[in-house]
């Protein structure tokens, strides 16, 4: 059961991830030095995030162990808040 959990959850993150990922851009022109640093930061953690979920979602493929407790725990509190921001969004 906390491997389908998992998966789900890696699936959720990966997908919002990959959108958010999309919209950054950091070397767009009239950027402010803090601003550009915060959009790196930004683009970095989303990717970051993306590859999680990504490993996440081949762990079975790969005939990897099972996920532990507290990476279930991450994963799906990630999830929960990604699909209340998009329901509180609308």
């Amino acid at each position: 059961m906390l491997g389908v959990l998992h998966w789900l959850a890696a699936l959720v993150i990966l997908a919002e991830a990959l959108n958010k990922a999309e919209r950054t851009d950091p070397v767009r022109a009239g950027l402010k030095p803090r601003e550009r640093a915060t959009e790196w930061l930004k683009a970095a953690a989303w990717l970051l995030l993306a590859l999680g979920a990504g490993g996440g979602l081949a762990r079975p493929l790969l005939a990897l162990p099972a996920p532990t407790l507290p990476e279930v725990c991450i994963a799906a509190g990630f999830a929960v808040l990604i699909v209340r921001t998009r329901v509180k969004e609308g």
